[in-house]
């Protein structure tokens, strides 16, 4: 596997854009299966996700046309229910086809899914949900096969607010006659995404970004074109380039409102954030103070993915920090890495205590995870000398040639093979 070498303290200037959210064209990558025709999605950014749905798509029957930021898919001609472990493995994701294939072709098998290993992430949540609605689910051998049987429309009622399940659910029931209604669902942007999409595409479900969605069976769902909305993490991870690194960057293509836990965060403290419309612009002006206590909880509360790469940067804040995450037991990875680098970190049941720095070191650290590699990233940045970062496959799941833009920014920054 690759590596960065990194060469830090080079304060960052300049402008960086933002990249279509790979967490929600996976799940509506996943939703073209429901098309019986043509669906073209522009913006689109080839993170090795979504090329391993892409994959997935194509080993169903999709005709996938890849062009620089545009891709068309014609859905007209699906008749595999199959994904095989070898698709599987490769991505967790995966499990978004589920519903969709029970949907069009009444069953779906497939082999349970891989990805970042970040905790336990079970999907009892979306086979219960499938259940309540009459579907048969067998799950024997290391595969999920599930057959259309009595499926009806009905309730389903969600006992934490999964987004995979959300989404899932709603994709499993766009085709049932009546009224479904999912209560105590995730409120993320990227399902507010998929239920645009899939609305655009002949869909009618109503209340995405509450508790509770309703969706109105159809007998069909058509082509069309989409657009989908800019990474809220990329775009949280871009927000903390200057306040490790220093210099002044400004960001374009950005939701504030997806992100405003972070800047609310952020607010007031030895940073500076204008925001203009879809730009934003952070300068460090002084090293920034403790951030006091966050948690990482459903949206719209501080997002688990943006969890790692806090900690890098809470590491070079004045006095402690205190990091609880309540979604994933296993996102801790990265703490031992960061010590390597001089961090001073404390591992408390769930929660990180940090003890803020005024100087990190460049060391030799690994990546075990996709947002555990962003945090590294970032310390490197603003480390005393040469970071290498090992395993930089687990970043590109998720930043596109991220390298290349920091190298605009102006930072030190080379990969290496």
């Amino acid at each position: 596997m690759g590596s960065f070498l990194i060469n830090g303290q080079k304060p960052l200037f300049g402008s960086i854009k933002v990249d279509s959210a790979k967490n929600s064209l996976l799940p509506i990558l996943a939703g073209c299966l429901l098309c019986d025709g043509i669906v073209k999605i522009y913006d689109v950014t080839y993170f090795e996700d979504i090329l391993n749905m892409l994959e997935i798509l194509k080993m169903l029957g999709v005709k996938v046309k890849k062009y620089e930021h545009m891709l068309i898919l014609d859905c007209t001609n699906i008749q595999n229910s199959i994904i095989p472990i070898e698709y599987a493995n490769k991505l967790r994701a995966s499990i978004f086809c589920l519903g969709p294939l029970l949907s069009r072709l009444k069953k779906a098998k497939l082999a349970y899914p891989g990805g970042c290993s970040i905790g336990a992430r079970p999907i009892d949540l979306h086979l219960s949900g499938l259940n309540s609605l009459g579907a048969k689910i067998i799950d024997k051998h290391g595969y999920i096969s599930a057959f259309y049987d009595n499926m009806k429309a009905g309730e389903v009622h969600f006992p934490f607010p999964s987004v995979g399940a959300t989404e899932n659910l709603i994709m499993a029931s766009v085709f049932l006659k009546g009224k479904t209604t999912l209560y105590g669902v995730a409120k993320e942007p990227e399902i507010v995404d998929l239920c645009r999409f899939l609305n655009k595409m002949g869909a009618n479900i109503k209340g995405e970004g509450s508790d509770v969605i309703v969706i109105y069976g159809v007998s069909k769902l058509k082509g069309g074109e989409f657009r989908p909305i800019s990474d809220r993490i990329i775009a949280g991870t871009y927000l903390m380039l200057p306040l490790v690194a220093g210099g002044e960057v400004e960001i374009e293509n950005i939701v504030p409102s997806h992100i405003s836990s972070l800047i609310f965060l952020l607010k007031n403290n030895s940073c500076k954030l204008h925001i203009n419309g879809d730009k934003l612009i952070v300068s460090k002006i002084g090293r920034l103070s403790s951030l006091g206590k966050v948690e990482t909880l459903p949206y719209p509360h501080f997002a688990t993915d943006l969890q790692q790469p806090l900690s890098a940067v809470a590491s070079f804040c004045k006095g402690t920090t205190i990091i609880t995450e309540n979604m994933f037991e296993g996102r801790f990875k990265h703490v031992p890495q960061l010590i390597k680098m001089g961090a001073k970190i404390n591992i408390c049941d769930s929660s990180l205590v940090i003890q803020g720095k005024e100087e990190l070191y460049g060391a030799e650290v690994e990546a075990s995870d996709l947002r555990g590699c962003a945090s590294l990233v970032l310390a490197g940045l603003g480390a005393n000398g040469y970071t290498k970062i090992k395993n930089i496959e687990f970043l590109d799941r998720g930043y596109f040639k991220l390298e290349e833009k920091l190298q605009k920014l102006g930072a030190d920054i080379v990969r290496q093979t």
